[in-house]
């Protein structure tokens, strides 16, 4: 038996859930909550069912979007032939915050792991490749992150687009990422600098 009343014990197993909440930050959260006016605990509830009832899939990025297309996708002030190619929503945040990006994104959802059985059906490659002739794209971007399986994704997509579309221009995210890093952590000027620096692949 804890040493909380139940329901209260009940909401710190939840936030233990999370990813990077530990027993005493969840305890804290939940004492945080039960201290605070009810309104609070209102919204938060509310703000929880919204993301689960609203946000999906931009159906031409598949960013997460709670309008479709979403706001960067329907944007007439950005460059429609480019498309910034990440491996995650927090990844093209991330690039977004940089401030240097105009043009559009695709988010594959994950990266190449044939050990853990992902290959590129379990990605959102497809959907990236019926883009190219609608959207006009002349120029790919590849910025999965610097790690083996970002690096076997960025090499497979290359490939793959420049037998498609032998016409476009693909480059890949070079200087100011370390190897092993990841874009949600990278600051403004290494991102910026990353972009600037990016190198094509191929021939």
């Amino acid at each position: 038996m804890g040493i909380y009343p139940a329901s209260l014990e009940k909401l710190i197993e939840h936030f233990t859930r999370l990813p990077g909440i530990g027993q005493k930050s969840a305890t804290r959260m939940a004492l945080y909550i039960l201290r605070s006016p009810t309104a609070l605990a209102e919204e938060l509830a509310r703000s929880l069912m919204d993301v689960k009832e609203k946000i999906r899939f931009c159906s031409i990025c598949c960013n997460l979007t709670d309008q479709d297309p979403c706001l960067i996708c329907s944007s007439p002030n950005r460059h429609s032939e480019t498309v910034c190619v990440v491996e995650t929503p927090g990844d093209q945040m991330a690039l977004e915050e940089s401030g240097i990006y105009k043009g559009r994104y695709h988010v594959l959802h994950g990266v190449l792991a044939p050990l853990d059985g992902v290959g590129p059906e379990q990605l959102r490659i497809g959907e990236l490749l019926r883009r190219f002739d609608p959207e006009g794209i002349r120029e790919v971007i590849l910025a999965t992150n610097p790690t083996t399986e970002g690096e076997a994704t960025a090499s497979y997509l290359g490939k793959v687009i420049a037998q498609k579309n032998p016409a476009v221009r693909i480059s890949r995210i070079a200087l100011g990422v370390p190897m092993g890093g990841d874009l949600k952590y990278m600051d403004r000027m290494t991102l910026q600098h990353a972009l600037k620096s990016r190198v094509a692949i191929g021939s």
